[in-house]
């Protein structure tokens, strides 16, 4: 296995520690040169303790000295304390420095798409967790990628798992992809009752641990439409041959059918190091500080079809892909500040699709050709999205519980 040289877009978050846990282990086979985070300073103090990056980028310019005081106050000399820098242009700075050969690109939202475009362009090594990045962006990032010759590695398990399976045959001989889904917290729920969910039962997800935004998308099964959208860039798949099923064991991250009836699997335990180390050392495979299956234990999978009428987000995410242009951009936006105001109590679960919907109608469709247009799309749908909640505030509140039986 190579050396690799890596910068960290997201170090704080669950990939990055991950990611910089998979360093620890590996100290010989990997050094980190950049680390980009956001505000959470203390744990960040503490990486640039331990793995000596040259350069951190800070989201906020007000983090810099504060940082520089928590590095000084710990014992560290004023010449061993990293560049601080902060803003977006600090983060293609880190992306395309020559001294890092890999970029780990776990930024959640948009904030991370121009220095990933702009790593991809020069041919670095990308593992990619941040899902907007392709679903915002896909047709741009992967011809930059193509260009520059770039490997884009997913770290998401399920795109991960495909990644693998798809080392079992040509290209040419896969016919379908299938994602497989938790179903999230409601997958038993009757549909009648999603109106009443709260976001504290949105949040409580029976497989994963995350962030908030991708808790409630997993609720709503846009997570798993984000997720079509991605493989389709990935993989060169068309829409209808990316198949979601609804897994609740979460064990089979991806599955992969060939054109002589066989499927591929991709099995393993859920912790993300695995996917993440598989980023970095593909196309080897190294031991992996990871759980292995007991396969002498009695187990159950299923598999079900996920309902689109319970969870249209789903079939509005088919539909932007199918349809091009800047629609996945839009449907990311709008989708975001819709999750924004469900947790913040201004609308109702089931008002996350309609505010979506609503927006995708709205917005005009374009072909952009830049990463700044598709910021600048971006930036208008989310407006949007927050016109149109305004204009319909009282049809998208939460409605009141129902009066209890006596």
């Amino acid at each position: 296995m190579s050396f690799r040289t890596l910068t960290i877009l997201g170090s704080t978050g669950s990939i990055g520690t991950n990611t910089l846990d998979v360093v620890r282990r590996k100290a010989d086979r990997f050094r980190v040169f950049a680390l980009a985070a956001g505000r959470n300073i203390n744990l960040l103090a503490e990486q640039i303790k331990e793995f000596t990056p040259d350069v951190v980028v800070l989201q906020e310019a007000a983090d810099i000295e504060p940082l520089r005081a928590l590095l000084t106050d710990s014992g560290i000399s004023a010449n061993r304390i990293p560049e601080l820098l902060n803003g977006p242009e600090a983060l293609v700075r880190i992306a395309v420095a020559s001294e890092a050969d890999t970029v780990m690109s776990s930024i959640v939202g948009v904030a991370g798409l121009e220095a990933t475009y702009e790593a991809v362009s020069r041919g670095k090594r990308v593992g990619l967790a941040n899902k907007e990045v392709l679903v915002s962006a896909g047709k741009l990032v992967m011809a930059a990628a193509r260009r520059g010759g770039a490997e884009l590695i997913p770290v998401d398990s399920e795109h991960n798992g495909a990644h693998q399976c798809l080392r079992a045959g040509a290209r040419g001989e896969a016919t379908k992809l299938i994602l497989t889904a938790s179903g999230g917290p409601f997958r038993t729920a009757s549909r009648e009752s999603l109106e009443w969910m709260t976001p504290a039962d949105a949040l409580r997800h029976p497989t994963w641990k995350m962030g908030n935004r991708i808790t409630i998308d997993s609720a709503t099964l846009m997570n798993k439409g984000f997720e079509v959208i991605e493989a389709c860039w990935l993989f060169d798949f068309a829409p209808d041959d990316v198949e979601v099923v609804v897994h609740p064991q979460s064990t089979v991250h991806a599955m992969v059918e060939y054109n002589d009836g066989s499927v591929i699997a991709q099995v393993s335990a859920t912790d993300m190091r695995m996917p993440i180390q598989y980023a970095l050392t593909w196309p080897e495979r190294a031991e992996a500080p990871v759980a292995k299956i007991d396969w002498s234990e009695t187990r159950k999978w299923e598999f079900h079809a996920p309902d689109h009428a319970k969870f249209p987000l789903l079939g509005l995410a088919y539909e932007a892909q199918r349809n091009g242009g800047a629609a996945t951009c839009v449907l990311n936006a709008a989708d975001e500040i819709a999750v924004e105001a469900f947790l913040s109590g201004n609308i109702g679960f089931t008002a996350i699709a309609r505010v979506v919907e609503e927006t995708l109608r709205r917005v005009p469709g374009r072909e952009p050709s830049t990463v700044g247009e598709i910021l600048e799309i971006d930036r208008a749908a989310r407006q949007m999205a927050r016109d149109v909640i305004g204009l319909r505030q009282v049809a998208f509140a939460p409605p009141a519980l129902p009066a209890a039986k006596a």
